[in-house]
C-alpha cells in the first residue's frame, strides 16, 4: 500500500464538497475590500491531480507551500485536454479551442493583459523554453505555445511575451502580474512530480518568501488533472494577508482569474463573471 496515497484521500475527506453539479451563481460585482497586492504571480503546471500531490512524498515542497497556502481542495480545471484551460484562465473563456491545435488566434478578445495595461497597470508571460520575446510559433524545444495563451491575442504587446530567462532577480521589477509557464518537463506534462516539485523549490520560493514580507501573492494551480470526469486539480494561494488553511466549495480558472481582477478593480471577463471570488481570509 503506498502511504502518500492514504494521506491524501485523507485530507481530501476533511473538505466539505458543497455545489457540486449545480449551475454557477453569479457574484458581486468587484468589491473594493481586500488588499490590492503589489504583485500576483501565477504559476501553471500540468496533468496532475489533487490526490498525487498533497501527502505525496515526491512533492515536498507543494506540501510545504500547501503548509502556508490558502489551499482550494475543490478546485477543478474546466476543460480537458490543455489548452482550452489556459485560455480561460487567461480570458475567462476558451475562445471555442477544444484540442491543442496550434496556432490559435483570438484577435482582439477581451483578456487580463489588455485590462491591466487599460488600468495603467502591467502584465508579463515568462514561459521557459521560449525562443526569443514575441514569439508566436507553435513550438521550440520543450516550449508549446498551447501553454502560453497571451500569445494568442493581438492586443498583448510582443514586449510581455517573455523567455524565462528574463525573470528579474529583484522581484520587486516584476509586472502587476505575472504567469510563469515551466517547459514540458519541469511543468510534469513530460516528467514526474518530482523533477516539477524541484522546479518549483528552486524557482517559486524565493518569489513566494519575498511576497511574504512585500504585499503580494503566489498563485499556483493546474491547468488540468490526469485526465479524469472529474478533473480536480491543486489550486493555492499564498502571501501577504492570506489565511493558510483548506478551503472547501467547488472553484475553477474561472474564480481564479476574478479573483485577480476583482483585487485590482477590473470588470469580470467572460465567465468569470459567474464565479465567486477565492476566499483567501
Amino acid at each position: 500500500m503506498v502511504h502518500w496515497r492514504r494521506a491524501a484521500v485523507l485530507v481530501a475527506t476533511l473538505a466539505v464538497v458543497s455545489g457540486c453539479g449545480a449551475a454557477p451563481k453569479r457574484a458581486p460585482s468587484p468589491a473594493a475590500s481586500g488588499v490590492r497586492p503589489g504583485h500576483v504571480v501565477v504559476a501553471v503546471f500540468e496533468n496532475k491531480s489533487y490526490v498525487q500531490l498533497a501527502g505525496n512524498p515526491d512533492a515536498p515542497y507543494f506540501n510545504e507551500l500547501m503548509a502556508r497556502a490558502a489551499v482550494f481542495t475543490d478546485a477543478h480545471g474546466v476543460a480537458h485536454p490543455s489548452q482550452p484551460n489556459y485560455l480561460a484562465l487567461f480570458s475567462g473563456s476558451t475562445q471555442g479551442v477544444t484540442d491543442d491545435q496550434c496556432p490559435v488566434r483570438a484577435g482582439a478578445a477581451a483578456n487580463l493583459a489588455q485590462q491591466l495595461q487599460a488600468a495603467g497597470l502591467t502584465f508579463g508571460g515568462y514561459s521557459e523554453g521560449l525562443p526569443s520575446p514575441g514569439y508566436r510559433g507553435c513550438s521550440s524545444g520543450r516550449y508549446a505555445a498551447k501553454h502560453n495563451p497571451w500569445a494568442d491575442f493581438d492586443t498583448v504587446p510582443g514586449a510581455a511575451n517573455q523567455p524565462y530567462s528574463a525573470w528579474p532577480a529583484d522581484p520587486a521589477r516584476l509586472p502587476t502580474v505575472a504567469f510563469v509557464i515551466p517547459d514540458l518537463c519541469n511543468d510534469m506534462h513530460d516528467c514526474g512530480v518530482a523533477t516539477g516539485d524541484a522546479w518549483a523549490r528552486a524557482h517559486l520560493d524565493p518569489y513566494a518568501r519575498w511576497a511574504a514580507g512585500h504585499d503580494s501573492w503566489l498563485i499556483v494551480t493546474f491547468d488540468e488533472d490526469d485526465g479524469s470526469a472529474g478533473n480536480r486539480i491543486l489550486t493555492l494561494v499564498t502571501g501577504a494577508g492570506i489565511t493558510p488553511g483548506p478551503r472547501s466549495g467547488r472553484v475553477d480558472h474561472y474564480a481564479v482569474l476574478r479573483t485577480i481582477g476583482d483585487r485590482y478593480g477590473l470588470p469580470p471577463l467572460g465567465r468569470a463573471a459567474g464565479a465567486s471570488p477565492l476566499p483567501l481570509q
